[in-house]
């Protein structure tokens, strides 16, 4: 990946709402975009109708090399941009035939960098935030509901020339900073979406009806203390979330004022975001397992190894993987049932 970033090669694998925008967009700047998709007559409609994209980037219609295999991949793809949902994403890896100097940029939810790199090397692998919202209303429909950016880095957080090329193949979508702390901005992105995904599967709300219950708050708020405390064991320093939320002031202050804050600040985030469902809660109503195992699994899974106690997380994890196994209902009782 040395020459200019316009001349790269790039596949997107996964055009669901996120992987679908980025590919019409770069593809519309003039890169070689290939996208990867699941179906056949997805990939035939992307090649002989386009994508078409609406929303807050405004409208566009874009044709796309496609195909619905993994090994059609080109080989001689640069930059691969990471769509698939998390739970799939090792089974795709594993069958990519990628060149030695190609990199892999993870788009997903939660912290799947590690489980990347244990296939291909960590040195193939970025890590990246997706900052922004987008809605899928069909196989070609796609809708950039709000604005944001990308945080991109090194999953070693050392200098790595590569990051401008994909930065500047990212800004073609939207703005894309680089970090030097990249697992500190992934985790921090980790710990809102255990928050809001979890608790959604849980009781089946929005985040609006979810915050303005101050039980669901609570339990918010023990999963961020938890999640902080394993961040200490891990020795991740966590990044200011959108620019707003600091965990460690918001956590640090004791007392019924703090506390009071803490909740206004939650009911207010409920109210701005009322309408969000939770992507978990989407899967399970598509009878499709969710990504809680790199969400909330992260977080308990570390603290096992660390020896940490995260009791409210693991009680997450395991309702959720309950409803998974059709063993538990989705339910506002389940909230309910969490002991602090």
């Amino acid at each position: 990946m040395n020459q200019g970033s316009k001349n790269l090669k790039v596949a997107v694998v996964g055009a669901g709402a996120i992987g679908g925008i980025c590919a019409g967009l770069i593809a519309k700047a003039g890169y070689d975009v290939q996208v990867v998709v699941r179906r056949p007559e997805h990939a035939d409609e992307i090649m002989s109708k386009g994508i078409r994209i609406s929303g807050i980037r405004g409208s566009h219609r874009v044709k796309i090399q496609a195909v619905s295999r993994i090994e059609d991949m080109k080989a001689d793809r640069d930059v691969v941009l990471l769509g698939v949902k998390a739970t799939a994403m090792t089974d795709v890896v594993e069958k990519m035939d990628l060149k030695p100097s190609a990199v892999l940029v993870s788009l997903q939810n939660g912290f799947c960098e590690q489980a990347l790199a244990r296939i291909i090397g960590p040195d193939r692998v970025m890590g990246c935030v997706t900052g922004w919202g987008a809605t899928m209303h069909g196989a070609c429909d796609l809708e950039m509901t709000s604005l944001g950016d990308f945080i991109l880095g090194s999953m070693d957080n050392k200098e790595d020339p590569r990051l401008e090329q994909v930065q500047e193949i990212l800004n073609h979508v939207l703005e894309t900073k680089i970090s030097p702390n990249i697992q500190g901005s992934l985790y921090s992105k980790l710990i809102i979406n255990s928050c809001i995904t979890s608790t959604g599967a849980l009781c089946g709300l929005a985040l609006g009806p979810m915050l303005a219950k101050k039980r669901v708050r609570q339990v918010f708020l023990e999963i961020m203390k938890e999640a902080m405390a394993v961040a200490r064991g891990l020795d991740i320093k966590v990044e200011v979330f959108a620019g707003r939320l600091n965990y460690y002031t918001f956590l640090k202050a004791g007392g019924a004022f703090a506390e009071w804050k803490r909740h206004l600040f939650l009911r207010i985030l409920g109210f701005k975001y009322r309408r969000l469902k939770s992507s978990s809660l989407q899967s399970l109503e598509r009878g499709e397992k969710t990504e809680i195992e790199f969400l909330t699994g992260f977080i308990t899974s570390n603290a096992r190894n660390l020896g940490i106690p995260v009791p409210v997380n693991d009680q997450v994890l395991t309702m959720v993987r309950e409803i998974e196994a059709g063993r538990r209902k989705i339910s506002s009782a389940n909230i309910d049932q969490i002991q602090f």
